[in-house]
């Protein structure tokens, strides 16, 4: 018995000092991939924080064509700018968080159960770039996007093209695009800011 107890606190003890020599070796820089060893830490310290009552948490909402739209807007507006419309993660922030975003089509992430899904979107991951989302209690919106994150393999192109209108957009992206409808509808720039200016 003291034998195990021993080799479970070295093994433990293992277990803390491998990252923090890692890190001192490669810097605290995000530019670094994690290797396996890290990413495999990481990912079980995540499984091991959750209860089982967590994990075996079910989602009350079922699958229907309004809470795919609704959830699918809401991804768009709040998660496409780190994780894509599809999922894939494959965005400028995306590709440079540390951990990278993941392919939320793959396995790693589908095979995850409802509760462990809702936990990561409302809780948000410690020392990573996954915020907390919703408020804190009742939290509808994080349960309906688990339904549409289960729907991510299945997306069609003209789901993904509706996605674009709820992209959040700069006011540079705007003001461009209030140009173009300016520019196509015959307005000219000069003409839209002398009637702004003139005004009361």
């Amino acid at each position: 018995m003291k034998k195990q107890i021993i080799t479970f606190v070295l093994a433990f003890v293992l277990a803390l000092i491998v990252p923090v020599i890692v890190l001192l070796i490669s810097g605290m820089t995000a530019r670094t991939t994690p290797g396996a060893a890290e990413i495999w830490i990481a990912t079980r310290l995540r499984t091991l924080a959750l209860s089982k009552a967590e994990h075996t948490r079910i989602n009350p909402f079922a699958t229907n064509e309004l809470i795919l739209t609704e959830a699918r807007e809401h991804f768009a507006d709040h998660c496409a700018s780190c994780h894509a419309n599809d999922g894939r993660g494959d965005t400028p922030l995306g590709r440079n968080l540390s951990p990278r975003a993941p392919d939320m089509r793959l396995a790693a992430t589908q095979s995850k159960s409802d509760g462990e899904l809702y936990y990561v979107i409302h809780n948000g991951i410690r020392f990573s770039g996954m915020p907390a989302w919703g408020a804190e209690g009742k939290d509808d919106d994080s349960w309906k996007l688990v339904l549409f994150i289960r729907h991510l393999p299945q997306l069609t192109a003209d789901e993904l093209k509706d996605m674009e209108k709820h992209n959040p957009t700069s006011d540079a992206e705007r003001d461009e695009e209030k140009e173009e409808e300016d520019f196509l509808s015959g307005k000219s720039r000069g003409s839209s800011e002398s009637e702004h200016s003139h005004q009361h």
